[in-house]
C-alpha cells in the first residue's frame, strides 16, 4: 500500500492523452444522442473504407506475426529472459491472468454462438467444395473457421512480438510502458516521446476501450435476459441498466485493488472454475462428439492454416467474420502488449510465446468445441432446437439454450455458472484494461487509483448510455475503423522482436560466460600476461 500511495505522489498525468482519448468518448455519446443516424452512417462509412483498404493487410499481419513469434520460440533466442531473473507470478496464475484477459465475455458468447452459425451457414471458403450447411460434413468446416478466428494467429498478435518490445524498451531502454514505446525502432527517442507518440497512445486507448465497451452493453442484455427467463424479471432497459451498474462497481473495485489482490486473484478463480465448468459439460453432455470433433476440425484447420488464413474470394463474408475478428484483437494488442509485460518481468521468450501463442488458443479453441460443440450435437439430433433461438434472438438466447440442454444437471445450476462466467471474463478484461490504460497515461507501473476508477467508471457509463440510445452495434463497428491506425504501429514488432530477441541473447550469453569463469583463473592470467610483457 505504501508502494501505491507513493507512486500516486509523484504520477505526472499525460493530460493531452488522457483529456482526447476520455473526451472522444464524451463526444461520442452527445453526438449519438443528438443524431444517432448520422453517426451511424459516418461509422458505416468508415468501416465500410477501412475493411476495403486494410482487410487483406491484417490478414498478412496477424500470419506473419505468428510465424515470427514461433520461429523466435523455437530458436536459440527464445532462452533470453525478459525484464529480470525470476519471475513475479506463478505459472498457472500467470496463464490465466492472460487468457481471462483477452476472452472476455466474447469468448463465451461467440463460443456457443461463432460454431453455430458457421454450421448454419457453411463458410465461404468451404462452400466452394459442396460441403451442405446443417449436415454432419459441415461441422468440421464450422470448427476450422472458430478456430481461425480464436486460435494462434487472435493470440500471436496480442501478446508477443509486441511485448518483447515493449519488455526490451521499458526494462533495458527506459522508455515508458506505452503503445508509444513500439515505435523506438523507427522513431526513436524524439519521436517516441512526440506527437506521433501521443497519436499512438490515444489510437490505442480509444480501440481497446471500444472493443471492451460492445462486450459491456452486451453483458447486460444477456443477463437481463437470463433474469426474465429464470426469475420472470422483466427484460426492459432499467433491469439492463441495473446489471451494468453492479457489473461496473464489481470490476472498478477490483481495479482499485491492484494487480495482486484484485486481478490475480479474480483471474485465478474464473480460470479454475471454467475448469470445473468444461469438465461437468463433457461428462454429462456429449463429450465423445465434442472430443472428437475438436480433434478432427483441428486436422481440417491445420490441413488448410494457410489457405483459410489468407483466403479473399468473398469480401463480404470476411469482412463481417475474418476482417472483423483481426480489427478487434489487433486493437487490442498494444495494451494486451503492455498487460503481459508488465506481468511477466523474469519470463523467457520461449515462455511467453509459448502460454500467449500456443497454450492460450489451443485451451480456448477447445472451450469452443465444448460450448459450440454441445450445441451443434443437440442441432444435428433436432434441427431447429437451438437454430431458431439464435436467428430471432441472438447469441444471448443461444447460448442459454445450449446450456438447458445438457441432461442430468439442473439448467438454472449450470445457466448460473455459464453466467458468472461471462461476468467473471469480461470484469478480468474491464479491470485489466482499465488499468493499462491508467498506466498509459500516468506512465507508472501502478497507476493512481482514482485514474483505475475513472477508466473502470467511464466504460460503464457509456456502455450504459449506448444500450439506451441504441448505439452499441456503431460503437463495435467502430472498433474496426480504431484498428487501422494501431495495426500500422504494430508492424515494426515484426523485425524489432527478432532484432531485439539478438541483441539480448548476445548480451545475456556473453554475461554469462564471463561470469562462470572463477575470478582466480583470471588472476593466474592476467599474472602470466605480465610476466610475459616484464620479460
Amino acid at each position: 500500500m505504501a508502494d501505491e500511495v507513493s507512486v500516486e505522489e509523484k504520477s505526472e498525468i499525460n493530460w493531452r492523452v488522457f483529456g482526447l482519448s476520455g473526451g472522444f468518448f464524451v463526444l461520442f455519446v452527445i453526438a449519438s444522442i443528438i443524431n444517432l443516424d448520422a453517426v451511424s452512417s459516418v461509422v458505416d462509412a468508415c468501416f465500410n473504407w477501412s475493411i476495403s483498404w486494410f482487410g487483406a493487410f491484417w490478414q498478412v499481419l496477424v500470419l506473419l506475426t505468428f510465424i515470427i513469434a514461433v520461429l523466435l520460440g523455437i530458436s536459440k533466442y527464445g532462452s533470453v529472459r525478459l525484464g529480470g531473473d525470476e519471475p513475479e507470478i506463478n505459472t498457472f496464475n500467470w496463464i490465466a491472468m492472460i487468457m481471462c484477459a483477452l476472452l472476455a465475455g466474447g469468448g463465451v458468447f461467440w463460443s456457443a454462438a461463432e460454431p453455430m452459425y458457421h454450421f448454419l451457414d457453411t463458410p465461404a471458403f468451404f462452400s466452394g467444395s459442396g460441403v451442405e450447411s446443417a449436415t454432419a460434413a459441415a461441422v468440421n468446416p464450422a470448427f476450422s473457421y472458430s478456430f481461425l478466428h480464436w486460435g494462434f494467429l487472435a493470440w500471436a498478435i496480442l501478446g508477443t512480438l509486441g511485448t518483447i518490445v515493449l519488455m526490451d524498451g521499458v526494462y533495458r531502454k527506459e522508455l515508458p510502458l506505452q503503445p508509444r514505446s513500439l515505435l523506438y525502432p523507427v522513431v526513436g527517442e524524439n519521436g517516441v516521446f512526440g506527437l506521433l507518440g501521443d497519436l499512438a497512445d490515444i489510437t490505442s486507448i480509444l480501440a481497446v476501450a471500444a472493443g471492451t465497451i460492445g462486450p459491456i452493453g452486451f453483458l447486460g442484455l444477456q443477463l437481463s435476459y437470463a433474469l426474465e427467463k429464470v426469475l420472470g424479471i422483466p427484460d426492459v432497459f432499467m433491469t439492463q441498466l441495473g446489471v451494468i451498474l453492479a457489473f461496473t462497481a464489481f470490476y472498478t473495485i477490483t481495479a482499485i485493488l491492484g494487480l495482486e489482490d484484485g486481478i490475480q486473484k479474480l483471474s485465478d478463480f474464473t480460470a479454475r472454475f471454467t475448469l470445473l465448468c468444461g469438465l461437468v459439460i463433457l461428462i454429462f453432455g456429449p463429450g465423445s462428439f465434442i472430443i472428437n470433433h475438436f480433434l478432427s476440425g483441428y486436422g481440417t484447420y491445420l490441413d488448410n492454416f494457410f489457405s483459410i488464413s489468407l483466403f479473399r474470394g468473398d469480401a463480404n463474408w470476411l469482412s463481417w467474420w475474418t476482417s472483423f475478428f483481426w480489427a478487434w484483437f489487433i486493437g487490442y494488442a498494444p495494451m494486451m502488449a503492455i498487460f503481459v509485460a508488465r506481468i511477466s518481468r523474469g519470463r523467457t521468450i520461449r515462455e511467453i510465446i509459448l502460454a500467449v501463442a500456443v497454450i492460450s488458443p489451443v485451451v480456448t479453441n477447445f472451450w469452443f468445441s465444448i460450448v459450440g460443440g454441445t450445441g451443434i450435437f443437440y442441432e444435428l439430433q433436432n434441427p431447429g432446437v437451438i437454430s431458431e433461438s439464435l436467428n430471432s434472438s441472438g447469441m444471448a438466447a443461444a447460448l442459454l439454450d445450449i446450456i438447458e440442454m445438457v441432461p442430468y444437471i439442473g439448467p438454472n445450476i449450470l445457466m448460473a455458472a455459464i453466467l458468472y462466467l461471462i461476468v467473471g471474463f469480461l470484469a478480468t478484461t474491464g479491470n485489466s484494461m482499465a488499468y493499462t490504460m491508467s498506466m498509459v497515461v500516468t506512465a507508472e507501473d501502478v497507476p493512481p487509483k482514482w485514474v483505475r476508477a475513472f477508466w473502470s467508471i467511464a466504460m460503464g457509463a457509456v456502455a450504459a448510455i449506448l444500450m439506451k440510445i441504441g448505439g452499441v452495434n456503431a460503437l463495435q463497428r467502430f472498433i474496426v475503423v480504431t484498428a487501422v491506425p494501431v495495426s500500422v504501429f504494430m508492424i515494426p514488432t515484426l523485425w524489432a522482436a527478432p532484432k531485439t530477441a539478438a541483441e539480448l541473447y548476445e548480451k545475456q550469453n556473453n554475461t554469462v560466460t564471463t561470469s562462470s569463469v572463477p575470478k582466480d583463473s583470471l588472476d593466474v592470467e592476467l599474472t602470466e600476461e605480465t610476466e610475459e610483457v616484464t620479460n
